[in-house]
């Protein structure tokens, strides 16, 4: 992440009036660190999981793609202690990347760390502002424990064999 980008969302941020540039470069932000947790998303397809020791397992699951659009869940799963209860996903969040604008857009978020509402809905500017900002400091944070998916690019296409005469 650019140094330059923290000083204006820092600002931002203090003076608590973002406006809709604003949030649009807070949803680059979030999409360049996105790629940077998994970088060919835009022709990635399946669940991936990022494990590194000592900390919480990353998921990611491709839910659709689509010519200019990638739609994704990006969860941490806390595992219960009782069996047959099934693992809790916080932070869960459902996002859209736009890969012809470069950036990310909250569909859905559930959460309980940041002081927003528990289901995320866009409902409005200062809404989308926090939620966004959320997931930039998450993403921040998973980078920082060294979390990263590996995924194979798409094949490229093979010609087609020569006819034999």
């Amino acid at each position: 992440m650019r140094a330059d980008s923290d000083a204006w969302l820092k600002a931002a941020w203090l003076a608590g009036r973002p406006d809709v540039g604003m949030l649009m470069s807070l949803c680059e932000e979030n999409y360049r660190r996105l790629l940077c947790l998994a970088p060919p998303l835009r022709h990635a397809r399946g669940s991936f999981v990022s494990r590194r020791s000592g900390v919480l397992d990353l998921h990611l699951d491709i839910l659709e793609q689509a010519p200019y659009t990638t739609l994704l869940r990006l969860t941490h799963a806390f595992a219960c202690s009782d069996a047959p209860v099934a693992p809790r996903h916080e932070p869960d969040a459902r996002l859209r990347l736009y890969h012809d604008a470069r950036q990310v857009e909250i569909i859905e978020l559930h959460q309980s760390a940041w002081p927003l509402r528990c289901a995320y809905r866009p409902p409005a500017l200062a809404h989308k502002w926090q939620a966004n900002l959320f997931l930039g400091k998450w993403l921040a944070y998973c980078l920082a424990q060294g979390h990263g998916f590996v995924m194979a690019e798409r094949p490229a296409k093979t010609p087609a064999p020569a006819p034999l005469s």
